[in-house]
């Protein structure tokens, strides 16, 4: 120890400084991804509901006619 009598206790506040910084910014980063996943995963969800009512129009549309052709 020499010089600074204060130097000892720098580096831990400092590390736990940097550590804490870091920290938030995985935090933050985490939290972005966790967005962006849940964005992806309504946009699928809408898609597939979407894709099934063409679908489902499309059966409405064969059983009409089907009817039409019977009659």
């Amino acid at each position: 120890m020499s010089g600074d009598p204060t130097s000892s206790f720098r580096t831990p506040v400092k590390g736990f400084a940097v550590n804490m910084l870091e920290h938030d910014l995985a935090h933050t980063r985490m939290q972005e991804l966790r967005s962006e996943a849940l964005a992806a995963s309504r946009a699928r969800r809408l898609y597939l509901a979407r894709r099934a009512a063409r679908r489902a129009e499309r059966a409405v549309q064969r059983a009409a006619r089907a009817s039409a052709a019977v009659y």
